[in-house]
């Protein structure tokens, strides 16, 4: 299918995202979003859920669809929370053209965050423990840059040590992890890795590079950034 017929398919789900949003309500949020830019795939949006506009960044649930390609799947019914604390449950719908082809996707975002409490309220006034349910934590936004330095951060904290004490295969399985979710798929994704990281450019192109060809199980031999 080509771009024009690509375009117009994202044109024509323009009209739905604010129909959805007025059956819904002011806590949904829908989003339609082009990945043939990443840095600003959000081409349109009603709602106030995670504060984007258009012209606004995928998040890095967009960048692991992104990264999978034509074999992306559908996500549905997926619950994270904002930075500044929201409960999210959204459903994310890859769209395909008529090769098949994933160019894009439509998100619907739903502001669980009143509902949570009122849940836990309920249950305290009913003398029963309502445990809070757990989210990873999703960064929102219009710039793909702080997006990106969320996704680094948070594999940095998952390895418990800093960048300098990770050994050989932990650093190549850091760059695989990023890999595998989209991140490298947007421009400027390396040097805002590299530093992030405190390592140089060339550093991380040549990390990234054997981290998608080496085996997972691979230890070469330790060599400096």
């Amino acid at each position: 299918m080509s771009a024009a017929e690509q375009d117009a398919i994202l044109a024509a789900l323009t009209p739905v995202v604010d129909g959805i949003v007025a059956t819904l309500g002011s806590f949904c949020e829908v989003v339609v979003h082009d990945f043939r830019r990443p840095e600003h795939s959000v081409v349109a949006i009603a709602g106030t859920v995670t504060g984007r506009g258009v012209g606004g960044s995928m998040s890095e649930i967009g960048m692991g669809l992104l990264a999978r390609g034509d074999e992306a799947a559908d996500e549905l019914n997926y619950v994270t929370r904002t930075r500044d604390g929201k409960l999210v449950k959204s459903s994310t719908m890859v769209l395909r053209d008529g090769s098949g082809a994933v160019f894009g996707a439509l998100c619907v975002n739903l502001d669980l965050t009143a509902v949570s409490q009122a849940h836990a309220l309920l249950g305290e006034l009913a003398g029963v423990a309502v445990p809070a349910p757990a989210a990873p934590t999703t960064t929102f936004g219009d710039d793909i840059d702080a997006v990106v330095a969320a996704v680094v951060d948070a594999h940095q904290l998952e390895q418990h040590k800093p960048w300098a004490e990770l050994s050989r295969r932990e650093r190549l399985g850091l760059f695989r992890s990023l890999d595998e979710r989209g991140v490298f798929a947007v421009r400027r994704a390396v040097p805002q890795v590299a530093a992030r990281l405190g390592i140089s450019r060339a550093s991380a192109y040549n990390y990234l590079a054997q981290a998608r060809t080496a085996p997972d199980d691979d230890d070469p031999q330790e060599q400096q950034p």
